[in-house]
């Protein structure tokens, strides 16, 4: 679905990613992994465009994608999730997701499957996004990526500040829709990435580092507590 062929991405003068390639299967969880300004950010607004890398391959789905515009790469079917949800506060739970669609009536046609993941978005759809509280935002974020046919979906920390119950649905929600789309998840929290991701890749200083299957990381001690922190 995704491959990113050594991708060198610029932010002023500052050189953040210097070398990252990783490989997401169709129909994956893929948890991108690293230490806090590793990079794992960068790579996913590099691979929509938000940051568009200097040197290096992105293809998507067969095609290159690198030097496109962002608006043009999300039309091919790729969603982005925020880190800080950015939803639009002043409208209501519908209106934030009708601002989503590419074409008349994608909510339409998604929402029955969008409210079966996130309920509680149905209860409060006349609420405005600021009288939502941080999980509900959350869920709203990950809802409007799910409005266009996107066959990618970038999250970029979806379990952040959010209580452990909340963290349970999200992460029960994400497993859900990924048997409908392909994901590239950023998490810090490495215990909610192993419960979701089939495969990892680990970012160290702009650089990917190591990839593989996430059975075999969560019993190998030594990487998670050298690259990641985490005991």
């Amino acid at each position: 679905m995704l491959e990113v062929q050594n991708i060198h991405t610029f932010i002023g003068q500052f050189h953040i990613l210097e070398g990252v390639s990783l490989t997401v299967p169709a129909g994956s969880i893929v948890a991108l992994l690293g230490r806090n300004g590793a990079g794992k950010t960068t790579t996913l607004k590099s691979v929509l465009g938000l940051t568009p890398p200097r040197a290096g391959k992105i293809i998507f789905n067969g095609q290159e994608i690198q030097g496109r515009r962002s608006f043009d790469i999300a039309a091919l079917g790729i969603g982005f999730v925020p880190e800080h949800r950015a939803i639009f506060r002043d409208l209501s739970v519908a209106e934030n997701l009708r601002i989503a669609e590419r074409r008349k009536g994608d909510f339409a046609r998604k929402e029955a499957f969008i409210f079966s993941l996130f309920p509680d978005l149905q209860r409060l759809i006349k609420l405005s996004g600021a009288n939502l509280s941080g999980g509900q935002q959350q869920m709203l974020a990950v809802a409007r990526a799910l409005v266009p046919d996107n066959k990618l979906l970038l999250i970029d920390e979806p379990s952040e500040g959010l209580a452990p119950v909340i963290i349970e649905q999200m992460m029960e929600a994400i497993r859900q829709l990924s048997a409908e789309t392909t994901v590239l998840l950023v998490e810090q929290n490495f215990i909610v990435a192993s419960r979701l991701a089939q495969h990892y890749v680990i970012i160290e200083e702009g650089r990917s580092v190591q990839h593989g299957l996430m059975a075999d990381l969560v019993n190998d001690k030594e990487t998670i507590h050298r690259y990641l922190g985490a005991a």
